[in-house]
């Protein structure tokens, strides 16, 4: 039990810093090396001063909607991990983390809402950019993919494992 208490730590910690990765980076959507956007601005390569220019992205809805999601799956996950600690040090004998499992679930669920409105409504999100058919989905976009799957199944984890002595 020992072992798959450290593994659950691991896998939340290593999900976490994924998640700041994608929610900060600035590959949501790339055009080439030297252009791209993320949820926060748009950003462009002067290969003369060897530089990015970031200029803020354009507020629509959808963007908001998404960062304030992915936002909300950081949160709901640092909360988790919190409750997580407290548990285990102030939690009885055979006692379960519902709570800690319940919290990263709901990370993983909000991170499936932001990365499905990204997917469905780029178009209307970066709407005054370049031609989106010469771009391509970012690295920060697939981050955010693969967190949604190992935050729901650490979440169910959570919610089998139960406190020993």
């Amino acid at each position: 039990m020992a072992y798959l208490l450290m593994f659950v730590t691991l896998l939340h910690l290593i999900t976490l810093a994924v998640l700041f990765i994608a929610t900060m980076e600035k590959s949501w959507w790339v055009w080439s090396n030297t252009e791209s956007s993320d949820l926060w601005y748009n950003c462009k390569f002067d290969n003369e001063k060897e530089t990015w220019f970031c200029e803020s992205s354009k507020e629509t809805e959808w963007l908001q909607a998404v960062q304030v999601l992915m936002v909300f799956s950081v949160v709901f996950s640092c909360i988790s991990l919190l409750v997580f600690l407290g548990q285990l040090f102030t939690m009885s004998k055979g006692g379960l983390f519902y709570l800690t499992g319940v919290c990263q679930a709901f990370a993983g669920l909000t991170t499936f809402t932001a990365a499905l409105i990204y997917t469905l409504h780029n178009k209307e999100i970066l709407e005054d950019t370049r031609e989106l058919s010469l771009g391509q989905f970012g690295y920060c976009y697939i981050l955010a993919w693969v967190c949604v799957p190992l935050l729901i199944w650490s979440g169910i984890m959570y919610i089998h494992l139960r406190k020993r002595e």
